[in-house]
């Protein structure tokens, strides 16, 4: 490390120290303001008080230590908890809106308590956003009593709520919901034509639960509401026929990290000549040459059992970082079309895109945002690059005393099976409860049945089912409990040692509390410390391992076990240069991804901008701020919709093939950027006109049958999903990749861009 780097985190490392020692001292004087001799008429006086003060304008800052106390002496008579100094360290950071980083079993809901009720107490009204609609059933009713002693109302939204239940638990003081349906919601408010319709009131202060996951790992996130869709014709089993018809090396080959696949020129070749299509790279031919990526990007890339499964005859995709089934989510469209037909089913595709917006730009919109989570520290440079936000680490209740041990190396995945089996089996026969994380469904729904074998039972998580999931969990720290899950992420609850019983919760401390098995690294080294953060809550003794072999997919991409050349062994692999290897991949990861999410944030940060504004006109006209009769208010309504869905469809048409660009020398972000700007200069002529147009055929009845007689109402039905975004950024290397290895620049630039000499 040279010097400016030192000077800087000793710069960083004192600037922490001050900001805890400030939020101690704080903390403090909230202690000082003991007020158990007050009865409960007088606390709920007091809160009333504040609540007037805040309305009358009194900065949230002065109010904090009388409204921190309140809380605190409030979650003691109600729910029995008394909230740690560093619960209350936390909960002021999250007031000063950082992202904190509190590890797992600190008692982040209750902290989040604190500045929730002091920021609801304008009445303007509290977020808190959770992983899953489980968290925030739970979460509200927990918390709940604290808030209604206190005269707030809070409420949960669940998903599949009726209109009417929405609006109410959003109007409360304090809304507990998913990221991803609060999302849903926003979408679907920007497409009714009345306001009585909507559910959001504007935003003003959230929390985001699960920071970590919510604002960088499922940032990029499009969700979407779209009209309903068509099946799918028989193109695309066509296309799934031509690409098994393809093999490995003679006909396609894969990037060196194996993130995207290319036909060689023989491909291309071999694809004309099934396909009767002459030159693939003729621009009428774009859409075949499309069709054909997709089908190859899933025939090839997309694994069964890893990254999707098939149930009740449906495709349903994994997510990448918790390992459970993602509801509602779909690949893009050409992408989810291809994976069904490679499955032999149909899929329903098509339905207009009315609306579209990342959970990173629809979290944006919020005035005043924090975060809490247990892994934040690493990500730091994201969080700030990102969302202006800066981490603090929030000391333990308790110091850490898990061990990490290093990783165990092995040059086969046999060798490292073998190993894994026989240390779950002698740390089970102890009755030391075991953790094991694995890297899919296929990985753990196999590491269990060959426990089995070895007769060690085993529960396994791999599947969405949230309250059962929170039971498994919730027990894994049992005497003898051997727990299998994909990834940890996003679980959001605690692995008490002896599932809550104190007299087991002794023994197990004694044989070393929960032991935490990683069967293998991830991409990045947030999500590692996620699993092995559900081992040594509060001070408990614990462990954990990771196991790694130099045929895991993750090294195989960089070539690690050709830089190593070892011999197949059963025995680890002890040199320590090769886990300063396996560490650095992993930093490269990271700083890959973070450079494709910025790119990807070029292309919709110039969208969401246009977004913004045309909504901002829109809501004026939803909430008659302008002097428009009702037939105009709908007619222009209606036209806004529509055009902006048509620049949608137009803004995904130029995605497809914008990379083409930088084959002619032209900076395809450029480029980009240059025709939606073009494009979006027209519509609000085109508004204007058809509006115009359609008044005069109303000739200016306001009666609503007439209305619908000329169409001017909101789709029939619509349906919300999300779309796995990292699929776009692959899919449009692997295109430009095969444009440029088959034929060469001469053959493909002439038709493509009707040059006549090039």
């Amino acid at each position: 490390m040279n010097l400016a780097v030192k000077l800087m985190q000793k710069f960083k490392d004192r600037d922490t120290q001050n900001k805890l020692k400030g939020y101690r001292d704080k903390a403090e004087l909230i202690r000082k303001r003991n007020l158990e001799a007050w009865d409960d008429q007088r606390l709920k006086a007091e809160s009333l008080r504040l609540k007037k003060e805040a309305k009358l304008g009194t900065p949230l800052d002065e109010l904090l230590v009388d409204a921190y106390a309140l809380v605190c002496e409030a979650a003691k008579r109600k729910l029995g908890l008394q909230p740690y100094d560093v619960q209350i360290m936390a909960a002021i950071a999250l007031h000063d809106r950082f992202v904190i980083e509190q590890h797992t079993g600190e008692g982040k809901t209750l902290s989040a308590v604190m500045p929730a009720y002091l920021n609801a107490l304008t009445g303007e009204g509290v977020h808190v956003l959770t992983f899953n609609d489980y968290l925030a059933n739970r979460d509200a009713e927990w918390m709940g009593p604290i808030y209604r002693f206190l005269g707030l109302t809070v409420k949960s939204v669940q998903a599949g709520m009726s209109l009417s239940e929405k609006r109410e638990a959003y109007a409360t003081d304090i809304t507990y919901v998913t990221a991803k349906e609060a999302g849903f919601d926003y979408l679907r408010d920007t497409i009714t034509l009345s306001d009585a319709d909507t559910v959001h009131r504007p935003f003003h202060y959230v929390i985001v639960d699960e920071a970590d996951s919510l604002l960088l790992d499922e940032a990029r996130v499009p969700l979407v509401i779209a009209g309903e869709p068509d099946s799918s014709g028989n193109d695309v089993i066509r296309f799934a026929d031509v690409t098994r018809q393809l093999e490995q090396d003679k006909y396609y080959d894969f990037d060196e990290f194996k993130r995207n696949v290319y036909l060689n020129e023989a491909g291309a070749a071999k694809a004309e000549s099934l396909l009767g299509c002459g030159n693939l790279y003729e621009s009428h031919n774009s859409h075949l040459l499309s069709s054909l990526n997709c089908a190859l990007y899933a025939e090839t890339l997309l694994k069964k059992d890893v990254d999707y499964i098939v149930r009740d005859g449906k495709i349903e995709l994994i997510d990448e970082y918790t390992g459970r089934v993602a509801e509602n989510r779909h690949l893009p469209e050409g992408l989810q079309a291809a994976l069904a037909a490679k499955e032999g089913l149909h899929s329903k595709v098509g339905g207009k895109i009315l609306g579209t917006i990342t959970l990173q730009h629809f979290i944006s919109l919020y005035p005043k945002i924090c975060g809490m989570t247990a892994t934040a520290y690493a990500s730091a440079m994201e969080f700030k690059e990102i969302y202006a936000l800066q981490v603090v680490q929030i000391p333990p209740n308790r110091p850490n005393i898990r061990i990490d041990q290093p990783h165990r190396i092995y040059t086969h995945k046999e060798a490292k099976l073998k190993a894994l089996v026989q240390e779950i089996s002698s740390v089970h026969a102890m009755g030391r409860p075991i953790l094991i994380g694995t890297s899919s469904v296929e990985e753990s729904d196999m590491l269990a049945k060959v426990l089995a074998v070895a007769g060690v039972p085993c529960h396994v998580l791999n599947a969405k089912n949230d309250v059962e999931e929170a039971e498994v969990i919730a027990r894994a720290g049992e005497i003898g409990a051997v727990t299998v899950s994909t990834n940890m992420a996003g679980r959001g609850v605690d692995i008490r040692l002896g599932g809550g019983n104190p007299t087991q919760a002794e023994v197990v401390a004694k044989l070393g509390g929960l032991y935490v098995i990683g069967t293998h690294v991830h991409e990045s080294v947030r999500i590692d410390d996620q699993l092995r953060g559900r081992s040594g809550r509060q001070g408990d003794p614990g462990a954990s391992v990771f196991f790694v072999s130099l045929e895991d997919e993750l090294l195989l991409r960089f070539g690690i076990d050709k830089a190593i050349r070892a011999h197949r062994q059963d025995e680890t692999l002890e040199d320590p240069v090769l886990r300063s290897k396996i560490a650095h991949i992993q930093h490269v990861i990271m700083g890959q991804n973070f450079d494709i999410h910025q790119e990807l944030n070029r292309y919709s940060d110039m969208v969401e901008e246009q977004r913004r504004i045309l909504y901002e006109e829109r809501l004026v006209i939803l909430k008659g701020a302008t002097p428009m009769s009702p037939s105009e208010q709908r007619v222009r309504l209606y036209y806004i919709d529509k055009f902006w869905a048509d620049h949608l469809a137009y803004i995904s048409y130029l995605r497809e093939g914008i990379h083409l660009e930088s084959l002619a020398n032209r900076n395809p972000i450029d480029e980009f950027h240059e025709q939606i700007i073009q494009a979006y200069e027209q519509i609000r002529a085109k508004i204007n006109s058809k509006s115009a147009n359609m008044l005069v055929r109303l000739g200016g009845s306001n009666d609503p049958a007439k209305w619908e007689e000329f169409g001017l109402k909101s789709p029939t039905s619509t349906r919300t999903y999300i779309i796995n975004d990292q699929y776009i950024q692959n899919m449009r290397s692997s295109w430009t990749a095969m444009t440029v290895f088959a034929f060469g620049i001469r053959k493909i630039l002439r038709p493509i861009f009707k040059l006549s000499k090039f």
